[in-house]
């Protein structure tokens, strides 16, 4: 219960009555007008501290007759507190004219309050989305008055809490009074959000336009790239989890056909709406609660306000059980999809502050990424642009800044996605992670990460750096003619360990065949020779195929240029388990595509006599012998125009 000390009850006739521990004995007979809404506050008292509805659930009409009531007792008033779980900054509760009249509190720095925080004008309380619920009704965070937002009464009485849920509930059912907005534009949802008019004190019915929020998105560009390299690692049967922000939820767009999704989240946006319309989330494969949509509270446009309004697939649960982790953990497939503000080269990362400042907060987002983490098949994944402020500023830095918050920890990120591709950091070591995030961060910029990796060692003081751009239109996925499924792509400045992996799995007939050399060996000066390549001269295109979410490398072609004569030299190898499945006639094919777009006239190779395999590949490919010299042939293809 609240402190009933710091509030004075009035009785109103037969509209309000409570007994002297504070509960509720009897239901308003009448709805207040919204000239009687500012009776509600006629018995507050200096400390009290008062419960605000959530983001776009915030009760516009009660937080406006509050804030009149406060200005005109502004001498009699002192040290009220303002609590809310996240405000989106559209009430000016930092006003200046308030002064020692109240202060606002924040579970989450909304971005129009960052600058109130930093001045201190505003305080801010982290603290997990799961743990608030508890916070209240043990009474450590104790709510004398709770102003919330719901939808007109049903014949039996009952009021949905609509779009916020979240705290909401725990927070009418332990204030010491509970005034409500009955809102007609508010849409009534299933789940856990209902309450009875029996238990609210003041109800007072003003129709008005809920609050929108569209988060902003990077350049549409940009966007589009970050959102297909997301539907590469969201697996079809996934149950999905959006964090806030435009970038996840803009990625969302890019599941429209991926099927059977799920959605279990602390927060319903814009795009998983959609996703349900286009009937990718249809919530069939859901390990707990299957057939239904689960979240919080939702922000967004009015048409996803309309599309849950009365809506039987979709049901609003506390935060405490959306945000549980034995729940999230056991659902299969959970895919945690956040955004954040920065991430440092050895994977830990934060969604709160920038050199210091708080600029947003914890929200789920940590405990669904560490839930996905623990959940069957599960995965985490923070997408975000490389850059920032008009690509001036990295979002991948070497350290995270000083007195920066660390919201996500190292060992709980798995999959970091930009437009510049995806880093998988799953099992890597922290050089492995280092050399994977430098190699989607922006191009302009990973000059300057590897010099400082160097510097702060975390990756070889040797390491070397090409600046040539990723092809991405060298990527394709091609079958071969015993219908093997292989993804071709052009290495990576990441791939150095999957390359060690591909040449060590080779048998030693193998090695000898494809370096000439009976060196068992490959050091780090060596591999990265392979992944340091020019793109815009020469190609490294590697046969890749998927297992358990990973890549697996089965075969690796590349040529290098000779610009006197416009050939260029080809080679290939083919991990042993892999031959005599089409994988070296489908690289060898595939490289001479590349080749001819690229204005080459034809291949050279040298080949070892003694390696009949590759003797008869490239003899049926056309290739004819030009000398044969110390056991070893060199052949020459020259292209058709």
């Amino acid at each position: 219960m609240g402190r009933s000390g710091l509030w004075a009850v009035r009785i109103m006739g037969s509209q309000f009555e409570v007994d002297g521990e504070g509960r509720r004995r009897r239901h308003p007979d009448d709805f207040l007008s919204p000239e009687e809404a500012d009776a509600i506050f006629g018995g507050l008292r200096s400390g009290a501290r008062i419960f605000i509805g959530t983001a776009c659930g915030e009760p516009q009409a009660l937080v406006g007759a509050l804030l009149r009531h406060i200005r005109a007792h502004e001498g009699d008033l002192f040290d009220l507190e303002l609590l809310q779980i996240w405000g989106l900054g559209r009430t000016d509760f930092t006003d200046g004219d308030f002064g020692r009249s109240f202060r606002h509190n924040s579970l989450f720095v909304g971005e129009g309050m960052a600058a109130a925080f930093a001045s201190l004008r505003a305080d801010y309380t982290p603290a997990f989305p799961s743990a608030v619920p508890d916070l209240i009704r043990d009474g450590t965070i104790p709510i004398d008055l709770a102003l919330v937002q719901t939808s007109l009464p049903d014949a039996d009485g009952n009021l949905s809490l609509g779009i916020s849920v979240d705290a909401v509930l725990a927070a009418t059912e332990e204030a010491s009074i509970v005034a409500a907005q009955a809102n007609q534009e508010m849409p009534r949802v299933g789940g856990e959000g209902i309450v009875n008019i029996r238990d609210i004190d003041r109800v007072v019915r003003v129709d008005e336009p809920l609050l929108e929020l569209v988060e902003p998105r990077p350049p549409p560009e940009v966007m589009d790239k970050i959102g297909r390299n997301v539907a590469r690692i969201v697996p079809d049967g996934a149950t999905i989890q959006v964090g806030r922000g435009g970038v996840p939820d803009a990625a969302l767009s890019h599941l429209q056909n991926k099927k059977h999704l799920g959605l279990h989240s602390e927060l319903f946006t814009d795009g998983a709406a959609e996703l349900m319309r286009s009937g990718a989330i249809d919530n069939s494969k859901k390990t707990i609660d299957a057939g239904k949509a689960v979240a919080s509270f939702s922000v967004g446009r009015r048409s996803t306000y309309d599309f849950i309004d009365e809506n039987p697939q979709v049901e609003f649960r506390t935060i405490d059980r959306t945000c549980d982790l034995s729940v999230i953990s056991r659902q299969r497939r959970m895919t945690a999809l956040n955004t954040a503000l920065e991430i440092d080269l050895t994977g830990q990362a934060t969604a709160e502050s920038l050199g210091g400042r708080f600029c947003g907060g914890v929200g789920g987002e940590a405990e669904f990424i560490r839930g996905a983490a623990a959940s069957s098949g599960g995965r985490s994944i923070l997408a975000l642009p490389s850059t920032r402020e008009e690509e001036s500023a990295s979002r991948i830095v070497p350290r995270l800044g000083r007195c920066a918050s660390v919201t996500f920890h190292r060992c709980d990120v798995r999959y970091v996605v930009t437009e510049y591709g995806i880093a998988d950091l799953r099992g890597k070591s922290v050089r492995d992670r280092a050399m994977s995030l430098i190699g989607i961060s922006h191009p302009d910029i990973r000059p300057w990460l590897v010099e400082e990796a160097k510097r702060l060692s975390l990756v070889y003081q040797d390491q070397v750096y090409h600046p040539a751009l990723y092809r991405e239109d060298l990527e394709a996925w091609r079958a071969t003619g015993t219908g093997l499924s292989i993804f071709l792509r052009p290495v990576r400045i990441s791939d150095e360990p999957l390359l060690k992996e591909f040449f060590y799995s080779l048998s030693d007939r193998s090695l000898y065949r494809r370096f000439a050399s009976a060196r068992k060996d490959m050091p780090h000066s060596r591999i990265q020779e392979f992944v340091t390549v020019d793109l815009s001269r020469d190609v490294v295109i590697l046969a890749l195929i998927f297992r358990d979410g990973r890549e697996h490398l089965i075969g690796f072609a590349q040529y290098n240029r000779n610009e006197r004569d416009r050939l260029a030299e080809l080679a290939l190898v083919v991990r042993d388990d892999y031959q005599r499945q089409g994988v070296g006639t489908l690289l060898h094919s595939y490289m001479t595509d590349i080749a001819k777009k690229s204005g080459i006239a034809g291949f050279t190779a040298e080949v070892l006599e003694d390696n009949l395999p590759a003797m008869r590949l490239i003899e049926k490919m056309g290739f004819e012998t030009v000398e044969a010299e110390g056991g070893a042939k060199e052949m020459r293809l020259i292209f058709d125009d």
